[in-house]
C-alpha cells in the first residue's frame, strides 16, 4: 500500500469513529482532506511525528474558523507559542514535522473530561495507524499514556499548555526531543 493510499486509510477511519457525547469534524463543518487539522501545516511524511492530546473544542472551532481553515492551528495560543519556540530552537519548521492527536474527536466545551477509554478507543482506530514506525513524541501525560497502552515507543516530553514551567523550559524540553530522534 503506498503512502497516500496508507493516509486515506487513516482518514476514512477518522471519519468513522464516533462516540456519544463528542463532535466531529464533519459535525462542525471541518472535515477535510487530513487525519487532523493541524496537518494543513504539519504532515511531513518523513520527519517526527508529534502527538497532542486533542486538536480543539467546539466553541473554539466556531470561534475561530477562518484562521483554522487557513492554518489548522490557533498561533496565539499557548500550545502552539511554545510549539513555535521549540522548532525554532530545533531549526525545524512546521512542514518538517506530523502533527496527529491521541484524541480525534471534539469535546463540547473546553474543559470536557475526556475519559481513558474514549481516549484509547480513537488511538486505536486512528492514531496508531498513522504512526508506521517513524519516531514518535508525545507531548504530555495523556499522548504518553496512549503509546505505552499500545506499545508505541516514543519520547515522552511535556505538554506546551502545561503550566509550572516557562515557555522557555518547555520549548527547550520540546527540542530536545525534535533534534535527539
Amino acid at each position: 500500500m503506498s503512502s497516500l493510499t496508507s493516509y486515506l486509510h487513516v482518514i476514512e477511519r477518522r471519519r468513522a469513529l464516533e462516540i456519544p457525547g463528542y463532535a466531529t469534524l464533519a459535525d462542525v463543518g471541518f472535515d477535510g482532506d487530513y487525519v487532523s487539522p493541524y496537518q494543513i501545516q504539519s504532515r511531513s511524511d518523513e520527519g517526527p511525528i508529534v502527538i497532542a492530546y486533542n486538536w480543539l473544542d467546539v466553541p473554539s472551532i466556531k470561534l475561530h474558523r477562518e484562521i483554522l481553515q487557513k492554518l489548522g492551528y490557533l498561533p496565539v495560543i499557548t500550545f502552539n507559542k511554545v510549539m513555535d519556540r521549540a522548532l525554532d530552537l530545533a531549526g525545524l519548521k512546521r512542514s518538517q514535522i506530523y502533527v496527529t492527536q491521541a484524541f480525534h474527536l471534539l469535546p463540547q466545551t473546553r474543559s470536557q473530561y475526556i475519559p481513558q477509554r474514549d481516549v484509547d478507543r480513537s488511538f486505536d482506530q486512528i492514531t496508531r495507524h498513522e504512526i508506521a514506525g517513524r519516531q514518535v513524541i508525545a507531548l504530555g501525560d495523556a499522548s504518553a499514556r496512549a503509546c505505552r497502552r499500545f506499545g508505541i515507543r516514543h519520547a515522552a516530553v511535556c505538554h506546551p499548555s502545561a503550566r509550572g514551567r516557562t515557555r522557555e523550559e518547555k520549548a527547550r524540553e520540546i527540542a530536545t526531543a525534535l533534534t535527539g530522534l
